[in-house]
């Protein structure tokens, strides 16, 4: 074998096994907290979720992918559609969620948006996710009806 077909093939390889490594990474819970329900205290509150999981990509500054939810869009925030407002929304949400356990508390009265993203708001790191976009104004309030929350409430 010449030198091109040897560094092809060390170079998938290496591709193989980072893939792997990064699978193992984002899947493996060791929590085994997927899709069970609960509470937890923040900032002096009780907040009830209704599932929970290890956020695996971070789509926009308010849609992420949880494992085994699917799509989750958070509810009552709309991002800047512009940069550089639009990535410092995504960076904040990437530094909260991504490879971390999401507790979601889903809308109730309306569960899924028109793009079957399940709309709920996010816990993750200690901290309220909706809430800390809007307050850090990285996000304005967007709302809908029917809702479960109330206008700014998340």
């Amino acid at each position: 074998m010449n030198k091109k077909t040897i560094s092809a093939i060390l170079l998938i390889i290496f591709l193989a096994t980072t893939v792997l490594t990064l699978s193992n990474v984002f899947l493996n819970n060791e929590n085994a907290l997927e899709n069970q329900t609960g509470t937890l205290t923040i900032d002096n509150r009780t907040i009830q979720y209704e599932k929970a999981g290890k956020c695996i990509e971070v789509i926009d500054g308010n849609t992420i992918d949880v494992y085994g939810v699917g799509r989750v869009q958070l509810t009552q925030v709309d991002i800047p559609k512009k940069e550089p407002e639009l990535s410092k929304a995504k960076n904040f949400v990437i530094e909260k969620c991504l490879g971390k356990t999401v507790y979601l508390n889903i809308d109730d009265q309306k569960p899924k948006d028109n793009y079957d993203r399940t709309l709920a708001v996010v816990y993750a790191d200690g901290c309220d996710v909706n809430r800390e976009l809007l307050d850090s104004n990285l996000a304005k309030v967007s709302y809908f009806t029917p809702s479960e929350f109330k206008k700014g409430e998340v």
